[in-house]
């Protein structure tokens, strides 16, 4: 039975719960349905917009040492430089994505772009590192306004038979666009300077600003209910405070001052969120009421733990590849793409295996592949087996994350009616963007821990300078070993043979991880199989919202009257089930002179009065 709360009465949310694909067609004062050609466009825009903003959460990280150089900076101001824009884009991400349904999504898509591409543009020149602060803040700004709103588009605008393949396509960029936008930005620098990586997002922008403006439809809902400014405001505040702790706890440390307040603020903040959630209930920013259903739960459990996992093993990869195998940060990032191809190949092909086997069984079948790459990387790695001892795991991970991703993100955006898609792919976002730093934040811990705790017992012998540099890290121990003479080669080898060990001790937790993932998922995974459709006002339950809407408007009781209304509903939809707005006559619920005919006297006489 499902846990979902009843089907909403609110004329605003019942009246925009029908999604914008076939059913639009019916409705005579609904624009046209794209046709397939508008429809590719659309969806290479939002993709395009999308990789803008994706490239930029990663792309600086290339290029820490010559910002630092640059700007005579500190390392804590450098990753200030990198960890606002994530910030910023992480704690507005809902409050503009919901406004977004409300001023239009073309116009929050196009006014996103425009400030997104100026601030890259001003990083780009930036004097200072203040300058640059400021500039990669106003970014993280732009991108909470294109982010949710590129998925929102999709949802709002594909037809149900397409949808599912649109939201594949873009949870692979999403997933796999950090790695190619690492891979370009280790192009620029290596062939022209770090100012130069600001090209790109600015360019990606200029592409979708033109398309957008071309062929994105404008869509907009105008809810009954004022906006949840207070929802909005102690959402942003619970973000802040978890993210920044989250990004400083591994810098300062978790007993620091700073850490712990921030932490303090940020779980407060959000049961505050919780609580006044569940007082406004339908009228809410964000209904915490359909985290009691399968979809919006599983959906949001598994992105939390799947972009967790795959950003803590780009923590891990990243020092193996510089430090243990001494490549260049291009062959670095060039030795990740097979992975991002490979999510993104299955990314796409997740809805079809979807629609054959279910949402759940594909979502655990991702998770257990994901899970047997971790475990494969953990149990073979060496430092003399190099790439070939954990290139099998990385392909097997990539397929999985890829196999999962699709499910979930269709999970959450199914789980909440359409007039609130910006606010369910801003929720997709927000667990992503806070999977990935739960992920960076403990893996990276379980590394260092299990680094420190192997190198110390093989440091025998070494001098004490260099032996204090080496506890630092691996790439520290590298460097060192310049100045620890005759045993500089045995630092080296001391070092990368610990930092294997920690990389072990890293992926058999991550293994350990999507184990209880794998079996969260056939428990409590998504109804198979995936919804079609794009909230029908109850996640999980659209036949019985489309009865009890039919029963609202027309006055016919429970049984064989409604039943036909209800199907005459859903086929006129296009088999996608809606729920109208009380008191309103919504074309896929209208009934024909011979529907009423077949109804009881007394049912035809209470949908006529």
């Amino acid at each position: 039975m499902s846990t979902n709360p009843p089907p909403r009465q609110s004329a605003g949310e019942d009246t925009a719960a029908t999604p914008t694909g076939s059913d639009e067609a019916a409705a005579p004062d609904s624009p046209p349905v794209p046709d397939a050609r508008q429809l590719r466009t659309i969806l290479i825009a939002v993709c395009v917009a999308l990789m803008a903003v994706i490239s930029s959460v990663s792309g600086l990280n290339v290029a820490q040492p010559d910002m630092a150089v640059a700007f005579d900076a500190s390392q804590s101001t450098v990753l200030w430089i990198i960890n606002v824009y994530a910030l910023a884009l992480a704690a507005l991400l809902l409050p503009l994505g919901a406004l977004g349904d409300r001023l239009g999504r073309k116009s929050t898509l196009v006014g996103g772009l425009v400030v997104f591409g100026a601030a890259s543009a001003l990083a780009g020149l930036a004097p200072s590192a203040e300058v640059m602060v400021v500039a990669r803040l106003v970014s993280g700004v732009g991108a909470a306004m294109i982010m949710p709103v590129t998925l929102a588009v999709i949802t709002s605008t594909f037809p149900a038979a397409e949808r599912g393949r649109a939201i594949g396509v873009w949870t692979g960029v999403a997933g796999g666009g950090g790695v190619l936008g690492m891979f370009l930005s280790a192009a620029l620098v290596d062939v022209a300077t770090w100012r130069w990586l600001f090209v790109l997002p600015v360019a990606l922008v200029l592409v979708a600003l033109v398309m957008a403006l071309r062929s994105v439809p404008d869509s907009r809902d105008s809810p009954g209910s004022s906006f949840d400014t207070i929802g909005a405001l102690t959402s942003f505040v619970g973000v802040v405070g978890l993210i920044f702790a989250l990004q400083e706890g591994p810098e300062r440390g978790w007993t620091a001052p700073a850490t712990l307040t921030a932490l303090a603020v940020g779980v407060l903040a959000a049961v505050c969120f919780v609580a006044w959630e569940l007082r406004r209930g339908d009228t809410a920013l964000l209904d915490v009421r359909l985290f009691g259903g399968r979809g919006l739960a599983g959906g949001s459990v598994t992105l939390l733990v799947v972009f967790g996992v795959q950003a803590g093993v780009f923590v891990v990869l990243f020092p193996f590849f510089q430090a243990v195998l001494g490549w260049s940060g291009l062959l670095s990032t060039l030795a990740l793409m097979p992975t991002a191809v490979l999510m993104m190949a299955a990314s796409g092909l997740a809805p079809k295996l979807s629609a054959r086997v279910g949402a759940r069984a594909t979502m655990a079948t991702g998770v257990l592949l994901a899970g047997t790459g971790l475990a494969l990387m953990a149990g073979i790695v060496s430092v003399d087996g190099g790439y070939v001892s954990v290139l099998p795991g990385m392909l097997a991970m990539g397929l999985g994350m890829g196999l999962s991703m699709t499910p979930s993100t269709e999970a959450i955006t199914g789980a909440l009616p359409r007039e609130r898609q910006g606010v369910a792919s801003a929720l997709n976002d927000v667990t992503r963007e806070f999977g990935t730093a739960l992920g960076v934040a403990l893996l990276g811990a379980l590394l260092s821990a299990g680094y420190r705790g192997a190198v110390d017992d093989r440091l025998a012998g070494i001098p004490v300078d260099s032996a204090d540099a080496a506890r630092e890290g691996v790439a520290n121990a590298v460097e060192a070993a310049n100045g620890a003479g005759s045993r500089g080669p045995e630092l080296v080898d001391a070092a990368r043979q610990s930092f294997v060990d920690g990389w072990q001790q890293a992926m058999w937790a991550g293994v350990a991880v999507m184990g209880a993932l794998f079996l969260y998922v056939l428990l409590r995974g998504p109804d198979s199989p995936a919804p079609e459709t794009v909230g029908s006002g109850t996640a999980g339950e659209p036949e019985t919202a489309v009865r009890e809407s039919v029963q609202r408007q027309t006055g016919v009781p429970e049984g064989p009257a409604t039943d036909k209304l209800a199907q005459t509903a859903r086929t006129r939809n296009g088999g996608v089930p809606s729920t109208p707005a009380d008191g309103e006559q919504h074309d896929g619920v209208r009934e024909s002179d011979e529907q009423r005919d077949d109804a009881p006297e007394s049912a035809r006489t209470t949908a006529t009065s």
